[in-house]
């Protein structure tokens, strides 16, 4: 449509199944990729990428033209299948965390992407999520938040 201009930056956070440390840290350079071509592939921006060996965090510039309902998943499954070629037993946790990002605050999400290896120093995953999940007021029942 002519004259619509649209930006909608989205902060994704996903886990391994039951929150496995799966993704080891010689292959996670080779998964970042991967991920980074898959979103190329499907139209996505990818802005950052990180994570540790349980979980993966996304910053993407979702187009107007494209499901956050369909982008995870196509990113998760085609990712998930990568993996699985060099260990069988990963895949990831169903659901996902999905936290939209106001262009002001683009720098500093990037950056708690890319330093996740010192924050969780000092919080496991679970704590995060939770955090995240609160700072964006979303509600949720903590006992299916993991489930």
């Amino acid at each position: 449509m002519p004259h619509t201009y649209t930006i909608n930056f989205i902060h994704c956070v996903f886990s391994t199944k039951e929150r496995a440390p799966t993704i080891a840290v010689e292959k996670r350079e080779q998964l970042w990729a991967y991920v980074a071509g898959i979103s190329k592939n499907i139209g996505v921006e990818l802005a950052a990428i990180g994570g540790m060996s349980d979980h993966i965090h996304l910053l993407i510039a979702l187009p107007s033209d494209k499901k956050l309902s369909e982008v995870v998943p196509d990113l998760k499954s085609n990712s998930s299948r990568w993996m699985r070629e060099a260990s069988a037993e990963f895949s990831w946790q169903e659901g996902y965390g999905a936290f939209s990002v106001s262009p002001s605050q683009i720098p500093v999400v990037k950056e708690y992407i890319r330093n996740q290896a010192q924050h969780h120093e000092k919080r496991k995953f679970e704590d995060e999520f939770v955090a995240m999940l609160n700072k964006s007021g979303v509600s949720y029942d903590g006992k299916y938040v993991f489930g």
